[in-house]
């Protein structure tokens, strides 16, 4: 297993923003992985750094990354992948065995763990649908335990696993047989509507800034809000979505911070309604960070 220290963590973000963690681990195996985490304290679980916001200020504590995580099986319909497996790959290999269910994730720069944790969904397909059972960490007994699909508490973007108590190690899927052409013509469906809804990775974003609230939608709210035209020194809101928030260089999470909250004000000031956010924040705070996710995240939470 690769074990770094002081490791500058903004590369391995989609956002490239982030200063140095105490210590990264890559374990490659479930075996490492569940021996690591009944030996070491402080941590963070992540897989590909997809809807995190890290600290400029770095993390004094531990990250342990899933991406060497790489093993799957497919049998029959069945497919067993552990939580560090890339989302577009799985997809790809079930479509490759005429198996529907996954081709949702084709676009989603994340990991299955991910997926899962988020309960990740787009083009009325979503994790629960084809979720059969998951492998997972007990934090509390240290032990390896297994939920079927009605225990993992699904909803929208949501799952057990926000709870804390349980790390996922991997996950057995469900998927139906359905001719390889008409998966394939519904994969680049999704691609192609992805490339004009979401910034490519080219210019660095986290995905969607806030969740959809109730029987509406974000981006929606934003647009209405007139946040497409905000635009600070180091970053903006996406032109052509107003749920994006972009890099444009040398942005810090404090810059991020505060953008997220000028969003937050607008829609509050218009519509009277407190968007949650979907990117999560890591890291060691500064005083005006503080803040800033006080607004953010704590007002918002229920």
């Amino acid at each position: 297993m690769q074990v770094k220290e002081d490791f500058e963590i903004k590369n391995l973000t989609t956002f490239k923003i982030g200063g140095k963690v105490k210590k990264l681990y890559l374990p490659e195996s479930i075996e490492e992985f569940t021996g690591l985490l009944r030996e070491i304290d402080n941590y963070m679980v992540l897989g590909s750094c997809s809807d995190v916001l890290f600290s400029s200020n770095g993390y004094s504590g531990n990250v342990i990354l899933t991406t060497e995580m790489k093993n799957f099986e497919i049998k029959g319909t069945k497919i067993y992948a552990d939580c560090g497996v890339k989302d577009p790959l799985i997809s790809q290999k079930a479509g490759e065995a005429s198996l529907s269910g996954f081709e949702f994730l084709i676009g989603l720069p994340g990991t299955i763990g991910g997926a899962v944790y988020m309960n990740a969904g787009a083009h009325g397909q979503c994790v629960a649908d084809v979720l059969s059972s998951c492998c997972l960490f007990d934090k509390e007994t240290k032990e390896v335990v297994f939920k079927q699909k009605d225990e993992m508490e699904f909803s929208y973007r949501h799952s057990v696993l926000h709870d804390g108590r349980y790390i996922m190690l991997s996950a057995e899927f469900d998927l139906k047989k359905l001719p390889r052409e008409e998966i394939k013509e519904l994969m680049d469906r999704n691609l192609t509507f992805r490339k004009t809804v979401q910034p490519s990775l080219k210019e660095p974003n986290a995905g969607s800034v806030f969740k959809n609230p109730d029987n509406d939608s974000a981006g929606r709210l934003l647009d209405k809000a007139g946040v497409k035209n905000f635009d600070m020194p180091n970053v903006k809101v996406w032109q052509k979505h107003a749920n994006f928030i972009v890099n444009k260089g040398n942005a810090t999470s404090e810059d991020v911070l505060e953008l997220m909250v000028k969003m937050f004000q607008a829609v509050k000031d218009t519509y009277t309604i407190e968007l949650k956010p979907e990117v999560i924040f890591i890291g060691d705070k500064t005083k005006k960070e503080e803040e800033l996710c006080n607004i953010l995240y704590q007002k918002t939470q229920k």
